[in-house]
């Protein structure tokens, strides 16, 4: 691949896919998360329910939040070495991706304040609403891969 990371190029790909493995990891618990600690908060059990608060935030600040901007740093460097921003042809798949990216971005703002609003002891959504939040990852991460691999467009 030639471009400005030249001969990186594959690490810097390599490098941003563990980081998206690492992102998409908490993406998938810390909804999990939510969906137990509104239980303890509804059960009225405030012991389980501070350690979910304790545990949501160990995983926000060590594993999610991190991973996402490595994967935003690494994405871009990578998007622009495509030629993202010169226009280069072909690139469809990858500006699908990026609002794909970008709305899972804000999925992750969203569980992380609602884990917010739980500490708080205040959650909004019922449980079937917060355990079909939790298949927006699952949805995203699918359409991401095959843009990517198959690169339709």
């Amino acid at each position: 691949m030639s471009g400005f990371l030249g001969g990186t190029y594959d690490w810097v790909k390599a490098a941003h896919l563990i980081f998206v493995i690492f992102w998409m990891a908490g993406l998938f618990m810390l909804p999990r998360y939510l969906v137990y600690h509104q239980e303890a908060l509804a059960a009225g059990n405030t012991t389980e329910a501070a350690n979910w608060v304790e545990r949501e935030s160990k995983i926000r600040h060590i594993i999610l939040t991190p991973a996402m901007i490595v994967v935003w740093v690494l994405g871009i460097a990578l998007a622009l070495n495509l030629g993202l921003a010169d226009g280069a042809p072909g690139l469809g798949w990858l500006h699908l991706k990026l609002v794909l990216v970008l709305l899972l971005s804000g999925y992750h703002g969203w569980a992380v304040g609602y884990a917010k609003k739980l500490a708080a002891g205040k959650p909004t959504l019922a449980g079937k609403q917060l355990r079909m939040l939790n298949e927006v990852p699952a949805l995203a991460v699918t359409l991401i891969v095959v843009l990517v691999i198959v690169k339709p467009f």
